[in-house]
């Protein structure tokens, strides 16, 4: 099974290119929904994160309020820090529990969807995550926080704490294995995606086919 990672800095269009992604049938794993899940009511982060945080980050259903743990933890690299050692354990298991059932359904490519994809380092060949990496991009800055500061809540404090812990994106073109660009039309990234997963397709076995 070839597994492609697909990563992009906020306001690039990664959800968009995922959503081609899906329509093409490639089963796609979302690091992001995968977060939701587990701060969900009962869902697996919600004693570890308010016990960490307080329950000031509790909604009234009984999950995390993501935007009061976002506003606890924005600008506080310590505290980030503590945060994603709770999370990402519980992701990633959640993530090969993904993997195994894709396996078992013989799907022979399957994408995982992770933001912080460079910055987690499963990228590397010895981290055995994926075996290519897809980049989404835009390539215009201003396009990119225009697109992100029109999300309700969004500040420009907020996007320059976010774009502070992400790779570069130009660091990001670089290192892809196949590079999406979004600052076209809808129907010209669409068909980039679809001759990505044509080109992955005919190429299976992993990285060392490369």
């Amino acid at each position: 099974m070839f597994i492609l990672g697909l990563t992009g800095g906020i306001g690039q269009g990664k959800t968009t290119v995922a959503r081609f992604l899906a329509r093409t049938g490639v089963p796609v794993h979302d690091a992001d929904a995968a977060v939701h899940a587990l701060y969900g009511p009962s869902g697996p982060a919600v004693a570890p994160v308010a016990a960490a945080f307080s329950t000031a980050v509790l909604a009234p259903d009984g999950g995390i309020d993501r935007a009061a743990l976002g506003a606890a933890v924005l600008g506080r690299p310590a505290d980030l820090a503590r945060l994603e050692g709770i999370d990402h354990p519980l992701v990633t298991a959640q993530r090969a529990a993904w993997l195994d059932a894709q396996a078992a359904a013989s799907e022979q490519l399957v994408t995982l969807d992770i933001p912080l994809l460079f910055e987690t380092g499963a990228d590397a060949p010895e981290a055995g995550v994926v075996d290519a990496v897809a980049v989404v991009t835009c390539r215009n800055p201003a396009t990119q926080r225009a697109r992100v500061l029109a999300r309700p809540g969004m500040t420009p404090a907020k996007l320059d704490a976010i774009l502070a812990r992400q790779t570069p994106d130009e660091e990001k073109v670089r290192r892809a294995d196949f590079v999406i660009d979004t600052g076209v039309s809808l129907e010209e990234t669409e068909a980039a995606v679809v001759a990505l997963v044509e080109e992955v397709r005919r190429r299976p076995g992993g990285r060392a086919r490369w």
